[in-house]
C-alpha cells in the first residue's frame, strides 16, 4: 500500500507529500519505524541535532556591506540586518530562529522560512515553516523551484523562490536536501532495538530467562498460574536476589547470556559511532571521551567547526543572499557568520597569537583588543614591525638610499 502511495505522490513530483502522509517513517530490518520524530529517542541521533542546532543558535548573523576590496562594515541600514541580527518577525528572536532552522536542517535536510514583503518588495519579516508540509516541484517553462506549502493540514498554497528561504543539505535532488535520518534509518534503528533489548534485559534484572522442568504434563491453569507467580515475584531489578520456591518435582534451569547480550555494550558504542558519521558530528561532542587527550581534544573542535558547522553556514549565507538581496545588492552586501567565538583557542594561546600578529605588523593593538571586545585607547591603531627587518624588495627610497651611501 505505500509504495502505492509513494508512487503516487511522485508521479505528481511533490517530494514532500508522502513524507507528510506517512510521518516521514519507513521501515528498517530492525522492525522499528524510523522517522525524523522518532529518530529522536535514539541519544545518539538527539545529540547531534541539538549539537548542530545550539551551535548555529549561538554564532552571530550579519549583513556586511563591502567598503573596499579587503575592508567591510556592518550594513546597519539596510532592512535585513534587523531581519537576522535581532528579529525576524515580532514573536522570534534572531538566536531562536537561528535554531529552529538549524535543527530543520539537521533533521530533515532542508530549512524553509517564508519571506513577507512589503508594497516596495522589501522583506519585512521571515517565518519558519515546517518542513513536513514543504513540497518542492520545478516549473516546467522557467525551471525554477516552486514550493507547495500544506497550511493547517489541507489548504496548500504555492510560493516561488523569491518568497521562501531554503537551505537544503546533501541530497541528490536538484531541488531538495536528503533527510540523514531517512538515510540512517538502519543505523537508527539497530540503535533503539539495542536499547530496548538493554531495558528488556535489565528490567528483568539482567538476569536471562530459564525454564521450568516437571516430570509430568501440566494443563494450562497450572502453566498459567506458574507464568503469573513468577512473573510477580521473581521478576524486575526489585526483586532480585530473592530465594525461589519450586513446586513438587519442579526443576528451574537457568540459561547462560548469550554473545549478544554478553557485547551490548560494544554493540552500543559501535552505534553511537555509525550514527554520528551521517551529520559528521566528533564523538567527543557526543562525551565519548574515550580516544579524546589534552592534544587532539582543540583538533577535533576544530574539525568540527571546519567539516561539520561552516558547510552549514555558508548554505545559510548563500541561501540568503539569493532571497533577500536584489542581484544589484548581492554586489555590494553579503551574509557572514562571525565564528570567532567557538574557533578560540585556549587564553594562553590566544594572545600569544595576537603578539604575534602585532609584532609582525598584521594587526594592531586596538583590533586585537576588538577580538576581545575590549574597547581602544589612544595610540593603539599603530601598527607596528621589528625594527631589525627589512623589506625583501628593495623599494624606490631604499634604492636610492644605498646610492647615496655608496657615493
Amino acid at each position: 500500500m505505500f509504495g502505492f502511495v509513494k508512487g503516487f505522490f511522485s508521479e505528481k513530483k511533490d517530494a514532500g507529500g508522502f513524507e507528510t502522509l506517512t510521518g516521514g517513517a519507513e521501515p528498517t530490518a530492525a522492525g522499528i519505524a524510523v522517522s525524523p520524530e522518532t529518530a529522536l529517542r535514539c541519544s545518539a541521533v538527539f545529540a547531534c541535532v541539538k549539537i548542530i542546532a545550539e551551535t548555529g543558535e549561538q554564532i552571530p548573523w550579519a549583513l556586511y556591506r563591502k567598503t573596499g576590496e579587503e575592508d567591510k562594515q556592518l550594513a546597519l541600514d539596510h532592512p535585513v540586518y534587523s531581519l537576522v541580527t535581532k528579529a525576524p518577525n515580532p514573536w522570534t528572536p534572531a538566536s531562536e530562529f537561528r535554531l529552529i532552522l538549524a535543527g530543520h536542517l539537521a533533521a530533515y535536510g532542508n530549512a524553509y522560512a517564508f519571506i513577507n514583503r512589503d508594497g516596495d518588495g522589501k522583506p519585512v519579516e521571515l517565518i519558519a515553516l515546517d518542513p513536513r508540509a514543504v513540497g518542492v516541484r520545478q516549473d516546467i517553462m522557467t525551471m525554477e523551484p516552486i514550493y507547495c506549502v500544506t497550511l493547517n493540514g489541507s489548504q496548500t498554497r504555492e510560493y516561488s523562490r523569491a518568497d521562501v528561504l531554503h537551505i537544503r543539505g546533501v541530497g541528490l535532488e536538484v531541488h531538495k536536501g536528503a533527510s540523514p535520518v531517512t538515510l540512517a534509518r538502519e543505523a537508527i534503528g539497530l540503535s533503539l532495538t539495542l536499547e530496548t533489548h538493554c531495558a528488556g534485559l535489565f528490567g528483568r534484572g539482567a538476569k536471562p530467562s530459564g525454564i521450568l522442568k516437571h516430570k509430568k504434563r501440566l494443563d494450562d491453569t497450572i502453566i498459567k498460574r506458574l507464568r503469573n507467580s513468577f512473573s510477580s515475584w521473581y521478576a524486575g531489578n526489585a526483586n532480585a536476589g530473592r530465594t525461589m520456591i519450586l513446586e513438587e518435582d519442579m526443576d528451574f534451569q537457568q540459561l547462560q547470556l548469550s554473545s549478544v547480550d554478553s557485547q551490548t555494550l560494544e554493540m552500543r558504542r559501535f552505534q553511537v559511532a555509525e550514527v554520528s558519521r551521517f551529520w559528521r558530528v566528533p564523538l567527543s561532542l557526543l562525551n565519548d571521551l574515550e580516544r579524546v587527550t589534552h592534544a587532539n581534544a582543540e583538533s577535533l573542535g576544530q574539525q568540527f567547526l571546519t567539516y561539520c558547522m561552516l558547510p552549514i553556514f555558508r548554505a545559510f549565507c548563500d541561501a540568503a543572499a539569493i532571497s533577500l538581496l536584489t542581484p544589484e545588492e548581492r554586489e555590494e552586501f553579503y551574509f557572514e557568520f562571525n565564528v570567532d567565538d567557538i574557533a578560540r583557542a585556549e587564553i594562553a594561546k590566544r594572545f600569544e597569537a595576537y603578539s604575534k600578529a602585532i609584532n609582525a605588523g598584521v594587526l594592531n593593538p586596538n583590533e586585537a583588543r576588538a577580538m576581545e571586545n575590549r574597547p581602544p585607547y589612544q595610540g593603539g591603531e599603530i601598527f607596528m614591525r621589528p625594527v631589525n627587518t627589512a623589506a625583501a624588495t628593495p623599494t624606490a627610497e631604499a634604492d636610492s638610499a644605498g646610492e647615496a651611501a655608496n657615493v
